[in-house]
């Protein structure tokens, strides 16, 4: 299968959906094929969520396209990213920031956070670091954040969450459980946040202590 053609056609379908610019020239350069599992491979540029194993899923490629777009991370900045898989979603924010910019991806289940490492390594992302551990905690170690990126659905936004996000910083998340939807969390001031809904969605349940399940 010819991946790079692909790539190209499923970048041309997104820009017909109307996305920026910017999200599709960082999506064109990340192998996404190159993070999904060989079973599922040929279909890495299809636009549907897929199987990665642990009963977890990779999303579609328009659903990284609006959080990366709503997320909008500055060029140099460092964004926090809570479920991620086998580390695609990562590399896209990583073109985003560029080689100034640091991601910090959290990933709870170790088998995928170690097929995440090995997939960034072998795409060539090394402003990517992968941690095992409860995302719903996030990272203080790296806070606080121009941006944080949620790919699993919350019963409500995490505390310390909106604890790391920095004033001006962005973050995006699905929230709710039977009916799921995406919000942009804009922090205004240390001690005020604004909620803005962008529709309905669906993603796995977020676990840990201020998820749906916890650990």
């Amino acid at each position: 299968m010819n991946y790079l053609d692909a790539r190209r056609r499923m970048v041309a379908t997104l820009r017909r959906r109307g996305m920026s610019e910017r999200v599709l020239a960082a999506m064109e350069k990340v192998p996404r094929h190159l993070f999904m599992p060989e079973r599922v491979r040929d279909s890495a540029y299809d636009d549907v969520p897929l199987p990665i194993g642990e009963g977890q899923t990779i999303s579609a490629p328009h659903m990284v396209a609006i959080m990366c777009e709503l997320l909008d991370p500055p060029e140099g900045g460092r964004v926090l990213e809570v479920g991620g898989g086998m580390g695609y979603h990562a590399a896209v924010l990583a073109e985003l920031v560029g080689e100034g910019g640091k991601v910090i991806t959290i990933e709870r289940i170790e088998p995928l956070a170690r097929a995440a490492r090995e997939n960034l390594a072998q795409a060539g992302y090394h402003n990517v670091e992968v941690v095992v551990g409860d995302g719903t905690l996030g990272y203080p170690k790296e806070a606080p954040y121009d941006g944080i990126s949620i790919a699993c659905a919350a019963p409500a936004v995490p505390p310390p969450l909106y604890e790391q996000l920095k004033v001006g910083g962005r973050m995006v998340i699905p929230i709710g459980s039977a009916s799921q939807t995406l919000y942009l969390v804009r922090r205004v001031s240390e001690g005020e946040f604004e909620h803005e809904s962008w529709g309905g969605v669906v993603f796995v349940p977020l676990v840990g202590r201020y998820g749906f399940k916890k650990v």
